[in-house]
């Protein structure tokens, strides 16, 4: 016979990690940082006067959006069957008093909500305190996290939500089991290599460009490069996660990025701040090894400038940083910084092996890659069209700027072609140690503007991924292409 409704125990709720999968504190942090950076300054005077007060200061500076933070769905459609029964279900959080009740308003599931105030942070004991106040022993209680343990300890029918494994081996040693868990996230195995990016460590295969052009194949040239590619694969993951730490609210509101993993709460803010250190840490001292390992595997050709690649990898992590944080949100301006990335891992590669950068690929590689630039934002504006969106959240560009942005980013693409043809015409007898069949190098004009008139096609159409570098990588035609450009050049030499 089921349980009268009237005889079963208040059902409390915490928010952080467990209604919401994400921490809103942290999250309400980042938002900080995007919108308003010089409050970050503020932060040690508010943490001085107790964490309940820095809660109440941030929820005070910004107003987090509750609409699209990552709910537990499957603890979500629980409440939601509660609460149809009629079941009184109080939001408990230690969150800020402001924070949780626009969670409440918005789910409109809760019969009341009980939080911090600003002078008493409401967690562990503070909460228990608070449900015995209210509740007396007659309350069920769903948390995450080992600060949730008493509460778990001392409620009837203890239910967890995406459980830490600390408070896991807790609840063992306790011989408590709990009588449901719901459980949604993604395996960190699945979440890590998505966060990091590492199909986006192909854009760095342009550090062994200048080797490749220039047929240097000495062994310390080639482990300069290698581990060139490796440190700026790791910066470069840094600043990403960096991008998405700071973006978190504008992706959860985007019907592709919400499923990124910080934005999806499938991994912790805090722990992407780790691994930023992690991987910054492990990127300087390969630049700093870097001199040394050309030095001893080719001692004639030790480097003249031995930490010129250090000083472009510290440029090109300034600058990315300089995107996120503000250069993103600048109509134009953007796309100049994401082509001129592309261009520094060429510079960079030089500084690693002492191989200079021709005016010839330094012009292509701009046109070339303000093309790739131009042809993201498009990319995203029409899919933005498609779902009849006015305009690009974070971004700065209207619909209406489509057409313009396809003129600007198709005569890029053409113009790196133009480059090339002069490129190929004025060789001469000078390159004859490089290329033996100079005239076959003519047929990478027509591959070449294949592609990028494919490029500009799809997108058109609508039928490109917003990430060009995906598109290349994942798209048949396309490594076929790259593979035909690979066959010219041989038979060239």
């Amino acid at each position: 016979m089921p349980i009268p409704v009237t005889t079963l125990p208040a059902l409390c709720v915490d928010l952080d990690g467990t209604l919401v999968k994400s921490d809103t504190l942290v999250d309400s942090t980042l938002a900080l940082a995007r919108h308003h950076p010089a409050a970050l300054l503020k932060l040690p005077g508010w943490l001085a006067q107790g964490k309940a007060a820095l809660k109440r200061h941030i929820a005070g500076a910004v107003q987090l959006d509750v609409v699209h933070l990552p709910y537990n769905r499957e603890l979500l459609q629980y409440l939601e069957q509660q609460h149809a029964t009629g079941r009184p279900i109080y939001l408990a959080t230690a969150a800020d008093t402001s924070t949780a009740q626009r969670v409440a308003d918005h789910l409109g599931l809760f019969t009341g909500v009980l939080a911090s105030d600003g002078a008493l942070n409401l967690a562990g004991h503070n909460k228990l305190a608070a449900f015995r106040q209210q509740f007396g022993e007659d309350f069920c209680y769903i948390g995450n996290a080992l600060p949730d343990l008493p509460l778990l300890q001392n409620c009837q029918h203890p239910m967890v939500a995406n459980p830490t494994a600390g408070l896991r081996s807790a609840l063992r040693r306790a011989n408590i089991t709990p009588a449901r868990i719901f459980t949604e996230r993604v395996s960190p195995l699945k979440a890590w290599p998505k966060a990091i990016r590492l199909h986006q460590w192909a854009k760095n295969a342009l550090i062994f460009l200048p080797l490749l052009l220039a047929h240097a194949w000495a062994p310390g040239l080639v482990a300069g490069a290698a581990i060139a590619f490796l440190s700026f694969g790791l910066c470069a993951s840094a600043t990403y996660i960096v991008n998405d730490l700071l973006d978190l609210d504008v992706d959860r509101q985007h019907p592709r990025k919400r499923r990124r993993p910080f934005a999806s709460g499938d991994l912790s803010a805090i722990a992407g701040v780790g691994v930023i250190v992690l991987f910054l840490a492990a990127s300087i001292g390969l630049a700093v090894l870097l001199p040394h390992v050309v030095a001893r595997l080719s001692p004639g050709l030790a480097l003249h400038l031995p930490y010129r690649f250090l000083i472009w990898l510290g440029l090109y992590a300034v600058t990315t940083l300089a995107y996120s944080l503000r250069l993103k949100r600048m109509v134009l301006v953007d796309v100049m910084v994401l082509s001129g990335l592309y261009t520094i891992r060429i510079i960079a590669g030089s500084a690693a092996t002492g191989v200079s950068v021709s005016t010839w690929l330094a012009s292509f590689s701009i046109f070339f890659f303000l093309s790739l630039a131009f042809v993201k934002r498009f990319a995203e504006l029409e899919n933005l069209r498609e779902r009849g969106g006015a305009s690009a959240k974070g971004r700065g560009y209207h619909v209406s700027d489509i057409e313009q942005l396809r003129s600007f980013g198709s005569a890029s693409g053409y113009a790196s072609v133009v480059v090339l043809t002069l490129y190929i015409s004025n060789l001469n007898a000078d390159a004859a140690h490089l290329y033996n069949h100079i005239n076959r190098l003519w047929l990478l004009v027509p591959v070449l503007l294949l592609w990028i008139s494919r490029l500009w096609l799809l997108a058109s159409r609508g039928h490109l991924d917003e990430d060009p570098v995906v598109y290349a990588i994942t798209d048949r035609r396309s490594l076929f292409l790259g593979l035909l450009v690979l066959v010219i050049v041989i038979s060239a030499l």
